[in-house]
Formats: C-alpha cells, sequence, structure tokens
C-alpha cells in the first residue's frame, strides 16, 4: 500500500515537473523544474528496486548535468523575444519530431503488449550475482571483467579536466599587488622600515 502510494506521488510530481519545463517562461525556472524531474525518477528508481540508477540521477544529472545547465542559463543574456520567435518558426519541425516519437512510442507498447522477447537463460556463473543488489552486480562485473576500461575512463576524464583549467587559465597582465613571497621571506628585519627623527618644523626627506 505504501509502495502504491509513494509511486503515484513520485509519478504525478515528475510529469508536473517535466510540463514545467516545457511551459516555464524563464529558462532559470526550467532547469529548476528539471532538477525536481529528476528527483522524483530517482524516488521511483529506488521503488523498482534500480537502486544504482537511481544514485545516477542524483549524482550525475542532478549533481553535475542539471547544476551545470542553471549556471549556463543563468551567465547567459537571453532574448526571451527572439526565443519566441525562433519557436513559431521552428514549430512545425517540432510537430513532425512529435508525431515520430508518439508512433514509436505507441509501437514500443504495442510490441511489450504481444510478449516479452527471449534473452535465453543465464549461464550458471551470472546465477550467483543474480541474487545480488543491483549495486553490488554492478560493482562486482565493473570492478572485475571490466577494470581495465574502468580506469582508462577515469584517466581520460582527468586528462580532461586538467585541459579544461590549463585552457581557459589566464594570467594576470598587470604585475600590480602582486606579492613575491620568496622576496619577501629573504628580507633582512633590520632593513624593513627605517626610523627618522625630523625636526620640528622641517617635517622629513623623502
Amino acid at each position: 500500500m505504501i509502495q502504491t502510494i509513494a509511486f503515484y506521488m513520485f509519478a504525478i510530481i515528475m510529469i508536473a515537473s517535466a510540463v514545467m519545463v516545457i511551459t516555464a517562461r524563464n529558462p532559470v525556472h526550467s532547469v529548476l523544474w528539471l532538477i525536481l524531474a529528476f528527483f522524483n525518477a530517482a524516488g521511483l528508481m529506488v521503488i523498482v528496486g534500480a537502486e544504482f540508477i537511481a544514485m545516477l540521477l542524483v549524482i550525475v544529472y542532478v549533481g553535475a548535468v542539471a547544476v551545470l545547465f542553471l549556471f549556463v542559463v543563468m551567465m547567459l543574456d537571453i532574448d526571451v523575444a527572439a526565443m519566441r520567435a525562433g519557436f513559431v518558426r521552428n514549430f512545425p519541425l517540432g510537430i513532425v519530431v512529435a508525431l515520430i516519437l508518439l508512433a514509436e512510442l505507441v509501437l514500443g507498447i504495442g510490441a511489450y503488449n504481444v510478449g516479452a522477447i527471449n534473452l535465453g537463460t543465464p549461464p550458471a556463473a551470472d546465477l550467483a550475482v543474480a541474487a545480488e543488489s543491483n549495486t553490488a552486480a554492478i560493482g562486482a562485473l565493473l570492478y572485475t571483467r571490466y577494470v581495465f576500461l574502468f580506469e582508462m575512463a577515469g584517466i581520460i576524464l582527468l586528462v580532461a579536466m586538467i585541459g579544461a583549467i590549463v585552457l581557459t587559465h589566464r594570467p594576470s597582465k598587470s604585475k600590480r599587488g602582486h606579492q613575491d613571497i620568496g622576496k619577501q621571506v629573504r628580507r633582512n628585519p633590520d632593513e624593513a622600515t627605517v626610523m627618522k627623527q625630523p625636526e620640528v618644523g622641517k617635517g622629513i626627506e623623502l
């Protein structure tokens, strides 16, 4: 009973959030609604037992992709009038794409109602893994059979991150306010300040 209530709650909120993503006038609000839709989709994945996919939705899509969208949209100077003009101009093409997607959806539902595809029985070695959770099964497969590919993907992402930092780093053209730490450490404390004893009414000589 609780699972049914949670399923309908997550599903209704996710559908409403998805509708608000495409109907909101402010692009920043659209991204915020998208984040809410991702959270509710993660809740649905937890209900069906796919906790690993739920974690990916929260960490990857919400924590990286959606936040990136949010920062990009907030930094851009978006002309709402130009966006509306482009929407009207591309409306026929959008209708064609929507009809194609609708046809694919109807075809997929019809194929599902006919019957499931028999993919064969898993080997005996995979039957023991099937009893574990999704996260444990994926981890066992990722760190055994595909460990080399996993490490290569990590190295590629690390190189991409370092490259992005190097490309976006711009050295300061002005030396104003630049501090030489080594010169400050090597200085003689006796020469750091000079005490003057000016006479009355004559001031000091600079």
